[in-house]
């Protein structure tokens, strides 16, 4: 799918200054200034800087001329794309000299770089260095490093080599990552740190944290902004999972009628702790509503009726009388603090509206404490809301796949978000850029059905252009939640970008579509050149439950990446799934960005085997240097298959040389030296089988999903 790739700048001192989203926006700025000869001359760059956000209300276009002129520079010279970057230095520093003098070129820099976090809170950094150093200290590995000290920057220097964020994810959610995969020597080279970030980004995406603007090259360089705000999200993730109705059904309790459901179903798991906290201090008295989690607690009322309400024993009458906002708040925290809540807080983070630490503070006393009553009436919807769980499964990865895409929405019930027809529109803008007409859409919030209806009527009639088959199913469908039809759309729309992105890959194509019989064969031909034999008969052979051929398809485009010591034979439920957890982790530390769960492995979900398959694929072709792998021809099984010694000889992995040009490119995993070190087990048995002729229920020509074709 995507790869986490930078812009790489030679010089690393020049490099350094700037995040990887503005570089890379800066580079697509530079390239549109190129003439017809290719070029970008010195003269140019004054009428593109003076528009740059930085310097468009500091400069006129003349003054940064004079100032390029004052530097040296040849008006009629040529320059490249690090040329552009030192004027873009030399006139930065000017700007921060005319703002007040005060600021030094970085820093005016890091001011106006769009990207996660702009400024480093040391309030906030306390507090995560304080979660880690409390959530990590037994882990075996990490325990030599810890605690953390949170007064210096060792944060920012540990997550360098990429392991604690790993592990933190492992926390966050656990299983995500199989731990067997990251590279935890003492000390790693640039290849092993770089397979680190790629399995930490492509498992954050897998668990919902939104990483569009951050690049490995980033996480390498411990930029503090980027690495805190991607700790955040993950902390965020930790503390906000248990925040709906399916683990937490006494949250009915906040709904009057049955009616309100609907609407509690579809709540960011933010807005849902708002209406508990609002839901008890309405009960406690407390007339104003709290609707953020800065401004409308920093006096700190607010905390002491809901702690008064949920734990009146640890209470103190004083605290609503005290006048001053930081005693107020020192209170609070030590009232939390009896209910064994972790102060990861300070009575100034509460003065100070820190959101973000809030937000953790008021989730921590919900864990704690949440004040509901269990009932039969919430046990039994409880009951009720689990779903089938293989629509359970194909709803959050479809949901996780959709967030992924840097969308403006965020996703938070795939079910319920989806009906207004707005994030599926945006969705099929990120698939087939420029396909939506905007002005016949309307942006939420909808009061009017029939404006969903519409949106989600151009879903379909797009949908229909981009050839999807959508028999019987009208955009009213999706306005009622109709799941096996939202589930049977996403699931083409999800394949539809895939098999787009392989065709685009291909360069002798010539506009020849890609077909699930051509990822199959593929796949065949990458195993069978290494002289294994294990073959796949569809997508639904039940033999790739083991796993085996996963891997040695995953060692056939990377020879070092599987460590076969760790392989099982897949016979067992248990060294299947231990197989299917390594599966997982090994491709998304080559960069495959994928969503699917070990049990989807396991169980042969076709849909998601694909999925699978097309993700390596697709990661194989973007970093083959082989001309007739990117041939339609190549698809098909030929007598001059390589040799396994060819193989050996000419292996698909980056050069140490290449690797230093650009940093961000996949390398050969260090898990292991050589693949003769560790052995592939042997599998009993012959798992040779012949290419099928036909992917059942996966064409998009024909009946891609057998709801698609049920009437209304």
């Amino acid at each position: 799918m995507s790869r986490f790739e930078g812009v790489v700048v030679s010089d690393l001192s020049l490099q350094s200054q700037f995040a990887q989203v503005q570089l890379r926006n800066l580079k697509s700025k530079f390239i549109a200034l190129k003439n017809q000869n290719g070029q970008v001359l010195i003269e140019d760059l004054p009428s593109l800087l003076v528009k740059l956000k930085p310097f468009s209300e500091i400069f006129k276009e003349d003054e940064i001329r004079d100032l390029l002129c004052a530097s040296g520079a040849d008006s009629s010279n040529e320059v490249d794309f690090e040329g552009f970057l030192k004027a873009y230095v030399t006139i930065q520093s000017e700007a921060a000299m005319k703002s007040g003098g005060s600021k030094s070129p970085s820093s005016f820099l890091n001011a106006t770089t769009t990207t996660l976090l702009h400024t480093i809170d040391e309030s906030e950094k306390q507090s995560y260095v304080a979660h880690i150093n409390s959530y990590l200290r037994d882990d075996p590995f990490m325990k030599q490093f810890l605690p953390i000290d949170p007064s210096t920057n060792a944060l920012f220097e540990l997550a360098r080599d990429g392991v604690l964020l790993c592990k933190l994810i492992n926390v966050a959610v656990p299983n995500t990552i199989d731990e067997r995969a990251i590279n935890t020597k003492r000390k790693l080279n640039p290849w092993e740190r770089n397979e680190n970030h790629t399995l930490c980004l492509n498992s954050a995406k897998a668990i919902g944290c939104t990483v569009v603007n951050i690049g490995t090259q980033d996480l390498v360089e411990g930029r503090p902004h980027l690495v805190l705000g991607l700790i955040s999200q993950i902390i965020k993730i930790q503390v906000l999972a248990d925040l709906n109705l399916r683990k937490t059904p006494q949250l009915l309790e906040l709904v009057e009628d049955n009616t309100d459901i609907e609407e509690l179903m579809g709540l960011a798991p933010e807005k849902l702790l708002l209406k508990w906290m609002n839901f008890h201090l309405k009960k406690a008295g407390y007339e104003k509503p709290v609707t953020n989690f800065s401004s409308d607690l920093k006096d700190g009322e607010a905390y002491a009726y809901l702690l008064n309400v949920l734990a009146p024993e640890h209470g103190s009458p004083n605290t609503l009388d005290v006048k001053d906002p930081v005693t107020r708040a020192d209170l609070v925290i030590d009232h939390a603090e009896k209910m064994d809540c972790k102060r990861y807080i300070t009575p100034k983070d509460i003065v100070e509206g820190s959101a973000n630490l809030n937000l953790a503070f008021v989730a921590q006393i919900f864990h704690q404490r949440n004040g509901l009553t269990s009932d039969s009436k919430n046990i039994s919807f409880a009951e009720m809301m689990t779903d089938d769980v293989q629509v359970s499964r194909e709803e959050r990865c479809f949901r996780l796949w959709i967030n992924s895409l840097g969308i403006s929405s965020y996703v938070n019930n795939l079910f319920e978000d989806v009906r207004n027809g707005w994030v599926l529109l945006e969705v099929l803008d990120k698939v087939s850029p420029g396909c939506v007409n905007w002005k016949q859409a309307t942006k939420p919030p909808i009061k009017m059905p029939f404006r969903k209806v519409e949106n989600c009527n151009q879903v379909i009639k797009i949908g229909k252009q981009l050839k999807l088959s959508l028999v019987n199913v009208a955009g009213n469908d999706f306005v009622q939640g109709n799941k096996k039809l939202i589930l049977a759309f996403l699931w083409q729309l999800m394949r539809y970008h895939m098999l787009q992105l392989l065709k685009n890959l291909r360069s002798r194509s010539q506009g020849k579509e890609i077909t699930d019989v051509d990822i199959l064969k593929w796949a065949n031909k990458k195993v069978k050149n290494t002289g294994r034999t294990s073959q796949m008969e569809s997508f639904k052979d039940k033999h790739l439950s083991s796993g085996i051929f996963f891997l040695q398809l995953l060692s056939a485009v990377e020879p070092r990446v599987v460590n076969w010591n760790l392989v099982t034979k897949g016979k067992s439920d248990e060294e299947k799934k231990l197989n299917a957890t390594y599966i997982i982790s090994v491709a998304r530390k080559l960069g495959c960005s994928i969503f699917l769960l070990p049990e989807d492995i396991i169980e042969v979900n076709q849909k998601m085997i694909l999925m699978l398959t097309a993700s390596i694929m697709y990661w194989s072709l973007q970093h083959s240097s082989d001309e007739t792998e990117s041939s339609p021809s190549s698809f098909a099984e030929t007598p001059e298959a390589s040799s396994p010694s060819s193989v050996t000889q000419t292996p698909e992995v980056s050069s140490p040389s290449s690797v230093s040009k650009s940093p961000e490119a996949s390398s050969p995993s260090s898990v292991i030296d050589t693949t003769e070190e560790s052995p592939e087990p042997s599998i009993d048995g012959d798992d040779s089988k012949s290419v099928g002729h036909e992917i059942s229920n996966l064409s998009i020509n024909g009946v891609a999903y057998d709801t698609m074709v049920m009437s209304n």
